[in-house]
């Protein structure tokens, strides 16, 4: 363990009791600061996730000129300069353990009258940055990646984006959000198909923008398609809960007897709930209540309830619906009667760490029957030892062990948790208030 470690030290059983608001969605949280940033006027924010990977987003506009206010209590204010108004930064811009902000980046700045690089920490730097370099290539964009097509990324000023038809060879919203945020610089009209549905957050915050943005349904996904040279206006945007936040604890209360948690205000974009489906799929006692909107997101409380959990086949259909909430969904699946297959998501090897290889070694190190498959895992329902875990630096496996503990035999140490301030600052809090037993150390 390094000096900078944190260790998570998860006690066995407790409960799962009350009524709490997880942090705000880091998705809509990346977007809110990327488009106000380069709409015209005033952008106020409520509800921004004050977390390390939003604040990179944030940091990165303000190094280049944007004026923004804020953090504070979630209030966001975000002086706009307009699509053309960025200017360039003085070094190159550091974006710690963000994926999302490297990728979203990579196509808007790729298109910019000035160089940049791109840099990350340790564990962004081992991400794979091909599958937004090459499309990003194919429009124009001149890039240079580090060997094998990983951060840091160097974008040149000598970029002519020229419209373009990308059909996306893996579901990724990513991908897709960055090609987009290219288009609104290219010249023409830049049309992205998806192999299969993934979050739109992009194409739902470009339209509240005042971005005309077409979206056709396909016999697997959709087509999303823009033409470059509109302007964004600047609109207010309360950012909804973050649902895969609200993972952790929707498992907690469906894994431990006598629980009843209600989450309030959580995103359900039909994108994103996944975890909902699965869950329920599962035997979970799960109801949405108080459904509406928030800055053009669907938005509900979500009340959950014990009850037994059995073992299925996840649907391949909820993969990509689904794909940050697995870490604990495995879990779900180490506590339910029988066994759980997971197949199609070879996405999950390519996340802060390969989330399948090292949920299994976790799951190992506890005792729970498991084995890996390329594109997937398969667990047995099962006793739950005490037992030493390393997350590797991602956050989600780290969340996702502590509540291990609910249904564990003795003690769960956790290493390498410092990365859980990227998306859930206040989670040992919250765990603690509901009636876990987690600290960190």
């Amino acid at each position: 363990m390094s000096n900078n470690n944190v260790q998570f030290v998860a006690q066995p059983g407790g409960r799962v009791n009350g009524t709490i608001r997880v942090p705000g969605d880091k998705s809509v949280s990346h977007r809110s600061i990327i488009f106000g940033s380069i709409a015209e006027g005033t952008t106020r924010v409520e509800g921004f996730l004050d977390g390390d990977d939003s604040l990179a987003t944030l940091q990165a506009f303000r190094d280049m000129g944007v004026e923004i206010e804020g953090p504070d209590q979630g209030r966001v204010t975000i002086h706009g300069v307009g699509l053309h108004g960025l200017k360039q930064p003085s070094g190159p811009l550091y974006l710690g353990n963000s994926g999302t902000s490297m990728r979203l980046l990579s196509g808007l700045l790729s298109a910019q009258p000035f160089p940049v690089t791109l840099t990350g920490d340790s564990s962004l730097s081992k991400r794979p940055m091909n599958r937004v370099a090459k499309p990003l290539g194919e429009m124009g964009a001149v890039i240079a990646t580090a060997e094998g097509g990983r951060p840091p990324l160097e974008l040149s000023s000598d970029s002519k984006l020229r419209g373009f038809d990308y059909q996306m060879p893996i579901a990724s919203a990513q991908v897709k959000s960055c090609l987009l945020l290219a288009g609104l610089y290219a010249e023409g009209t830049t049309r992205v198909t998806e192999p299969a549905p993934t979050r739109d957050h992009t194409e739902r915050m470009l339209t509240g923008f005042g971005y005309a943005v077409e979206s056709e349904p396909t016999p697997s996904g959709k087509q999303i398609s823009l033409s470059g040279g509109g302007t964004l206006k600047a609109i207010d945007i309360q950012v909804p809960s973050d649902i895969s936040s609200a993972t952790f604890f929707l498992v907690a209360a469906a894994i431990t007897p006598g629980s009843e948690l209600t989450l309030e205000q959580v995103g359900i974009n039909p994108t994103r709930i996944g975890v909902i489906n699965i869950l329920k799929l599962m035997g979970a006692d799960l109801c949405l209540k108080n459904e509406g909107l928030a800055g053009g997101e669907p938005v509900a409380d979500i009340e959950i309830r014990y009850a037994p959990l059995h073992g299925i086949d996840i649907p391949v259909d909820q993969v990509p619906l689904a794909i940050d909430e697995f870490p604990a969904l495995f879990i779900a699946a180490a506590c339910s009667e029988g066994t759980t297959r997971l197949s199609g998501a070879e996405e999950l090897r390519v996340k802060e760490s390969d989330r399948i290889q090292v949920m299994a070694d976790g799951l190992d190190a506890l005792g729970v029957v498991n084995e890996v498959m390329e594109d997937g895992i398969v667990i047995q329902g099962g006793p739950i030892r005490g037992g030493t875990v390393d997350s590797h630096g991602d956050h989600r496996i780290a969340m996702s062990f502590a509540i291990a503990a609910l249904q564990s035999i003795g003690e769960i140490l956790i290493d390498d948790c410092a990365n859980v301030a990227t998306s859930f600052p206040n989670f040992v809090e919250l765990a603690n208030q509901v009636g876990m037993n987690v600290t960190a150390r």
